[in-house]
């Protein structure tokens, strides 16, 4: 008795079997394989699984992961060694073939960097500390200069570098000998490099900042010997000095304030986009101070008065001396005339005496001292410039002038100080879109990979699963007339005499047989098969015999 994989290989195909591709005689165990039957039922679960394969090839061949710079600035020895680590711990990187940048997938970035640290990459700067803790015994004091020099660029860097929007910066002092004379004296001059982190920019004031940060590290330096770059060469450390940058910004601010003060008055009335303002500010930036004293005239005060008198000689004395002298004369009589006599004031002097009279006055004069003081920033002129969109109808004269007050209002205009406004109506162009193309955006490239790939399954579906699966329900309704076709057999199979005249009149074929139910049907569908074709059992017998010999 053989069993269904013996006869399977010498089945000429019955009626009931799909015919199997044509194949020549180097893919003839091929084509014996398919024709299997446990074969052919698998191949619609082989074909749904390999449309899913192939979509999900084409899905993650088009979604490329996002690749983000894992350093910038290394150069090629500490990439090599980075690339090496990175390759050690099974992390997928790529080398940029425009700028060398190494790069990873952006989901393993911060593990990538982890991963590095560990092991102490990129190399890091040496700091001014393990400088200065290297250097040899014995050295020469040039070389200690040197050292000392490259300790403080060093240090300095490290400094700079904790400011947030640097990510690197190196730092060079050049340093004149100093000199016996004063007038050789060359005042020491730095630079440093800043490289920036993406996206971010430092503000004038920070640029300072660093410029001030260097030159107080290094005795005799000036903050103007100091310039600073970027990354791209940019010249952040410009000519201007900090008060001219200081009365720069100062114009800034007070013609913003002035801006948005119109926005909030006119926005509302006009609208986003009907009007346009520009105001230009005149600071004056000069700093004065003066001093001025006045004596106020016929504006004075007595504080203090003294006054000595003093009298010299006698009234009414005896006539003394030498007779005959002029002293001796006796004294002047009363004078008669005819208002009567006269008397003599008290304090008139008499004959023979003197009288002396001083006054010392001291005088308060007024006096008035002013002090006037101009601070820095003095507005001297405001200049505003306002354009109305004129749209269907326009303005009256009536409503400009309104808008006019308005505008003098929120400036706080001075006509004295020579203060502007224009205001004017016009048409305003249509603005053109300027918006990027819908294949620009960035939606655009990831929506096209994610269509390609569904259209990929799609294709694989109608190409391969879809055949596929016809054929397998062609395979099935074959399979359920030959289990009928079975069936009948069986039923006849207790006539022997059915049997010997072929299953009523059907052609007992080796799917019959391995379709059988049981072993005793079976048994009986090998005898109707030995008298349906005694030849082809025969050949059938003599292929085992011979397939037994070998193994």
């Amino acid at each position: 008795m053989t069993d269904a994989q013996t006869l399977t290989p010498i089945d000429p195909g019955g009626a009931s079997r799909l015919p199997a591709p044509v194949l020549g005689g180097r893919f003839a165990p091929l084509a014996q394989f398919i024709r299997q039957p446990a074969v052919q039922r698998a191949l619609p679960a082989i074909a749904v699984t390999s449309a899913i394969g192939i979509a999900a090839l084409a899905y993650f061949t088009m979604q490329a992961a996002p690749q983000a710079q894992l350093f910038a600035g290394l150069d090629d020895a500490d990439k090599a060694a980075v690339a090496e680590a990175l390759q050690a711990q099974g992390i997928a990187h790529s080398i940029d073939a425009a700028t060398g940048a190494l790069t990873v997938d952006a989901d393993k970035l911060h593990q990538a960097r982890i991963a590095l640290a560990g092991q102490g990459l990129p190399k890091a700067a040496p700091s001014g500390d393990s400088l200065i803790a290297s250097l040899p015994m014995g050295s020469s004091r040039a070389i200690e200069g040197e050292a000392l020099r490259s300790a403080r660029e060093a240090d300095l860097a490290r400094t700079i570098e904790t400011i947030d929007a640097v990510k690197s910066a190196r730092v060079h002092i050049a340093a004149a000998e100093p000199s016996l004379f004063v007038r050789d004296d060359k005042p020491a001059t730095a630079s440093v490099m800043l490289m920036l982190q993406n996206g971010r920019s430092l503000s004038d004031g920070q640029v300072q900042a660093i410029r001030f940060l260097v030159a107080s590290s290094v005795p005799g330096m000036n903050a103007d010997q100091v310039s600073v770059i970027d990354q791209r060469g940019a010249l952040l450390s410009d000519t201007a000095t900090g008060s001219d940058m200081k009365a720069f910004q100062l114009q800034l601010q007070v013609e913003d304030r002035f801006r948005r003060a119109l926005d909030t008055l006119l926005g509302p009335m006009l609208g986003a986009g009907n009007y346009t303002v520009e105001v230009h500010a005149d600071v004056d930036m000069s700093e004065s101070q003066a001093t001025r004293e006045s004596f106020p005239e016929n504006d004075r005060a007595l504080t203090s008065e003294q006054i000595t008198r003093s009298v010299s000689g006698t009234v009414g004395a005896a006539a003394v001396g030498i007779p005959g002298a002029l002293a001796n004369q006796p004294p002047q009589g009363t004078t008669i005339t005819a208002e009567g006599p006269q008397p003599v004031p008290a304090n008139a002097p008499t004959p023979g005496t003197e009288s002396n009279e001083n006054a010392a006055r001291a005088y308060e004069v007024g006096r008035e001292i002013s002090v006037t003081h101009q601070p820095q920033g003095r507005l001297r002129r405001v200049s505003v410039a306002v354009a109305l969109n004129q749209g269907r109808k326009a303005l009256t004269q009536a409503d400009l002038a309104k808008i006019d007050a308005l505008v003098k209002g929120a400036i706080g205009y001075d006509a004295a100080r020579g203060d502007l406004v224009a205001i004017n109506q016009r048409p305003f162009a249509p603005v053109e879109n300027m918006a990027p193309a819908f294949y620009d955006q960035g939606w655009f490239l990831p929506l096209v990979k994610q269509v390609g790939a569904i259209l990929a399954a799609l294709l694989a579906f109608l190409f391969i699963g879809r055949p596929m699966i016809r054929a397998a329900k062609q395979r099935a309704a074959a399979r359920a007339e030959q289990n009928q076709a079975i069936e009948e057999t069986l039923l006849a199979a207790t006539d022997r005499p059915a049997l010997a005249s072929g299953a009523n009149g059907r052609e007992i074929t080796l799917e019959m047989i391995e379709a059988a139910p049981s072993y005793e049907a079976r048994a009986n569908l090998v005898r109707a098969f030995v008298r349906q074709d005694s030849a082809r059992a025969a050949l059938v017998v003599r292929q085992l015999m011979q397939e037994g010999a070998r193994g």
